[in-house]
């Protein structure tokens, strides 16, 4: 009897064993504005849920030389991914703050129907790509090495690294195969306030950080969205970021020469809360713009 048991039984497990679930995987990256300032307690009813087959690994942000920084762990995407958000590692916690990440998971589940999908984030205020003039945010330069040696670039790979390693991020039993599907990366103000030399780096270094990025991620073609910066004009003289048309020129210089690659523009036109921070209309829009760009992007290379 026991024999003729296993013998009905192990179809199924062949079949359990040979199942795995395919998912889109998006990685977000860059300084505030990708973390997240906008405020939980204004979203509409329709961005406070739960989201179903949309998962999230937010690397814990963290200054450069900061051992915690990177941590992470799978869950559900909900409102509290924004600024203040942490991670040990082991449980999540979510702060009042949320990103682009909401409307962007609302807008991919539109335009990938019945596809589950995933975010990879690591994003830290004030963080610049170069590896001078950081003050004291972080710098991604992948060659700076103050201090511990430790930075944003390093953080970059623990978050991806250990991210991409879990091989059921649901828990649900099955495997889960991640198919990375595009970077959207949000940066720039950090380098466009200190000097013009560093402004005018952006270009060498923004292209330089893809390639790495891209490399890690195994796909040198991997799709690649740039959110342009703008500026608030909060100031005496009517600019917050005193170079910031250098380094808006090396993002649209990025975009033009690179291929796979596209700029969001539509940042120009966004509210602000405080000098340097979206108010919550702007982060929902560029969620959606994100969305609709990083999915044509994707689209035109299977055409």
């Amino acid at each position: 009897m026991k024999s003729i048991f296993i013998f009905l039984i192990m179809p199924f497990l062949l079949l359990a064993q040979a199942q795995k679930d395919s998912i889109r995987v998006f990685y977000l990256g860059g300084q505030s504005n990708m973390e997240g300032f906008g405020y939980v307690k204004g979203l509409p009813n329709s961005l406070k849920k739960k989201y179903s087959n949309v998962f999230i690994y937010h690397g814990n942000p963290a200054k450069d030389n900061d051992k915690n920084g990177g941590l992470g762990k799978w869950d559900l995407l909900e409102a509290g991914h924004g600024s203040g958000f942490s991670s040990d590692g082991k449980s999540n916690t979510l702060s009042d703050r949320f990103g682009v990440e909401l409307s962007l998971a609302k807008k991919l589940q539109e335009l990938y129907p019945n596809q589950k999908l995933a975010f990879i984030k690591y994003a830290k205020n004030g963080s610049s790509i170069d590896s001078i003039g950081t003050s004291g945010f972080g710098a991604w330069e992948p060659s700076f090495k103050g201090g511990k040696g430790i930075n944003q670039y390093d953080y970059f790979l623990k978050t991806v690294n250990n991210a991409m390693a879990v091989k059921d991020i649901n828990g649900d039993g099955i495997e889960d195969v991640l198919i990375p599907s595009g970077i959207i990366w949000m940066q720039g103000e950090s380098d466009a306030d200190k000097t013009e030399q560093i402004a005018n780096q952006y270009y060498l270094n923004l292209k330089r950080l893809m390639e790495l990025m891209r490399a890690a991620f195994r796909n040198n073609d991997l799709p690649v969205i740039i959110g342009k910066i703008s500026d608030s004009g909060n100031d005496t003289d009517g600019k917050i970021w005193g170079f910031g048309e250098l380094v808006q020129y090396s993002q649209e210089k990025f975009v033009a020469t690179e291929t796979n690659a596209a700029i969001v523009r539509t940042t120009n036109a966004y509210k602000y809360t405080d000098k340097y921070h979206y108010d919550n209309d702007g982060y929902i829009d560029l969620g959606l713009q994100f969305a609709n760009t990083i999915f044509l992007l994707n689209n035109k290379k299977t055409q």
